[in-house]
């Protein structure tokens, strides 16, 4: 079996707030579920907003375009959330990648998702409130509105991933089997390779296990990751309540004075 994340860190009691004041040529990485927007019974439950749309458009305009959104969803419901305001996206957990020129990069689909498709749509008939998610890349099956079934989902979710070799991807009250490659962190080097994010500071904000890969990189290139949501064992250095804490830290971020620490 291939499982995705492994967290190293175990002080998840002390985080303090993230700085609002933050390096010169500073690049945020945002997750969306769970950090841009609020967790939904149902994927599909989140949909445009225009708060959401208008502090992103500050920041890009504020870190001169260094703004992308990775995420586990597909580019395509990402830019219908986005109402196409983003043009730096990582999809499907970095498998699918468009940087911020335009150009889309994508892994092919593993010969194993036709067999991991099948048996997870059959489970999701087993039982009425277990949702399927098909993402081209990889699968789902979400569990939220059937929380009894959490060990069974998760088991069926091994099973696949040992007869299968795609991975196994655990996040927040979801089982995803995705095609072996790239991860968030992977997403994040990647787009700091490029124009306009080349030489930047990396900010990761997000909140599941998925973003711990994300997380992990922002260290590791010189910057920092933020957990949103409940504390656990995580790599990220500081913390925010919820997705409302965020966009309060966000539109902080959207003025050059809190942003490059000018005085007044």
């Amino acid at each position: 079996m291939t499982a995705a994340h492994t967290v190293s860190r175990l002080e998840s009691v002390d985080f303090s707030p993230p700085p609002v004041d933050l390096p010169r040529r500073c690049a945020l990485f945002l997750d969306l579920d769970g950090t841009l927007a609020p967790i939904m019974p149902r994927p599909d439950d989140v949909g445009p907003d225009a708060r959401r749309a208008r502090v992103l458009a500050r920041l890009r305009e504020t870190f001169e375009d260094r703004v992308a959104v990775v995420s586990g969803r597909a580019l395509t419901n990402l830019d219908y959330i986005l109402g196409g305001g983003v043009p730096a996206i990582g999809a499907v957990h970095g498998l699918v990648r468009r940087t911020a020129d335009g150009q889309v990069i994508e892994r092919e689909p593993h010969p194993g998702l036709a067999d991991a498709r099948r048996i997870l749509v059959e489970l999701a008939h087993c039982e009425r409130g277990l949702l399927f998610e098909d993402k081209g890349l990889s699968v789902a099956l979400h569990y939220r509105n059937a929380p009894a079934c959490a060990e069974a989902v998760i088991e069926a979710g091994e099973r696949l991933s040992q007869a299968t070799g795609l991975v196994l991807q655990l996040g927040d009250m979801v089982v995803e089997l995705r095609t072996p490659g790239a991860d968030k962190g992977a997403a994040v080097t990647a787009f700091l390779r490029e124009a306009p994010f080349l030489g930047a500071t990396p900010v990761f904000i997000g909140d599941d296990l998925t973003d711990e890969d994300g997380f992990a990189a922002a260290n590791r290139l010189g910057g920092f990751g933020i957990l949103v949501g409940e504390r656990r064992p995580t790599e990220a250095r500081y913390h925010l309540k919820d997705t409302n804490a965020v966009f309060r830290w966000l539109e902080g971020l959207s003025t050059p004075q809190a942003v490059f620490g000018v005085t007044a």
